[in-house]
């Protein structure tokens, strides 16, 4: 049962009084017996779960009724550091009374934030973010084995930052509608590489299919695609149907820079994109004018329709514009 180290007699005051505390003296330790369980009319769950990036392993008990899917009791054993041990006890507690649906939604964030002293503090630092991963893994294990199912099952998208819990699909749509260009940014939106900062780049403690840096390089090479399938004036290529939403925002905006934009600016006029929404078969523009365009008799019939015409030919014979 080991302990983190000192590190040049500083180091615990990078964690909260509660993890220091459970550390040396856990609430939740130990485990749960088949006769136990039995006395409770209960299923008794026993789930192993280890990190293989600093050999830290946690089993976890369960007593479930059978009839509720109830956790009526939970219990852990830690073979790991002081850290791994306080999240694992928080994890348990948290567990406590909770159906097993709901058990398994609880996330390694969760378990971090409820080891604080301050909501505002992180309650360890960073490089021990991933006990708290542990923790959240080894609940879909018991989850996976109580309900008979793949414990992936329960993930059902692709997660880069394992500590943030942070998406394949959100880093990219964030990426692209703020257009980011570095790392810090998008820790600064997302969270995404702010704890063990092993998804930021290959060499952390932890490998990855997927890093951050690979996200910027990948929005950079589309970025100048986009630059060059837009070179004369053509439309973006590709199905607007298809298009997730920032995709179709980009595509519009493109096609009114290269075709309406200029003759809404010679008369004093411009005009913004504000929404795109699918209506059945449609896809509902929603604009709204700017400058001398906002109170122009034409912008509700001439140049209306002007603009819905270029946007039905160049993307999908199925928009609709609706002025705001």
């Amino acid at each position: 049962m080991g302990i983190d180290s000192l590190v040049g007699g500083t180091i615990w005051d990078e964690y909260s009084n509660k993890v220091t505390n459970l550390m040396n003296n856990p609430q939740n330790m130990g485990e749960i017996t088949e006769e136990q369980a039995d006395e409770m009319g209960a299923r008794l769950i026993v789930a192993d779960f280890g990190a293989e990036s600093c050999g830290d392993a946690v089993r976890l008990y369960w007593a479930v009724d059978p009839k509720t899917d109830k956790i009526l009791l939970s219990k852990f054993k830690s073979f790991g550091c002081g850290t791994a041990i306080a999240s694992s006890d928080t994890m348990a507690e948290l567990c406590k009374d909770k159906t097993v649906d709901e058990a398994v939604k609880i996330t390694n964030i969760d378990v971090e934030m409820a080891m604080r002293d301050d909501v505002n503090t992180p309650a360890v630092p960073p490089q021990k973010m991933h006990c708290s991963v542990m923790a959240y893994d080894v609940i879909k294990k018991a989850a996976a084995q109580y309900k008979g199912v793949d414990m992936e099952s329960f993930e059902e998208e692709v997660i880069v930052c394992e500590c943030a819990r942070v998406s394949l699909s959100t880093l990219q749509e964030v990426i692209r509608l703020n257009d980011l260009t570095t790392v810090e940014q998008i820790t600064d939106y997302t969270k995404a590489g702010a704890f063990c900062k092993s998804c930021i780049r290959p060499g952390g403690h932890e490998e990855k299919d997927i890093y951050l840096v690979d996200l910027l390089e990948e929005y950079e090479k589309e970025k100048l695609a986009g630059k060059a399938s837009l070179g004369n004036d053509t439309a973006p290529t590709g199905d607007f149907a298809s298009m997730t939403i920032v995709q179709r925002i980009k595509a519009v905006d493109a096609v009114v820079d290269a075709n309406i934009r200029q003759m809404l600016v010679m008369d004093g006029g411009d005009m913004e994109i504000l929404d795109i929404k699918e209506n059945g078969e449609n896809f509902d523009i929603y604009i709204r004018y700017l400058g001398a365009c906002s109170g122009c008799a034409s912008s509700a019939t001439g140049t209306l329709f002007a603009i819905e015409n270029i946007l039905k030919e160049k993307l999908s014979d199925k928009i609709r514009v609706l002025p705001i």
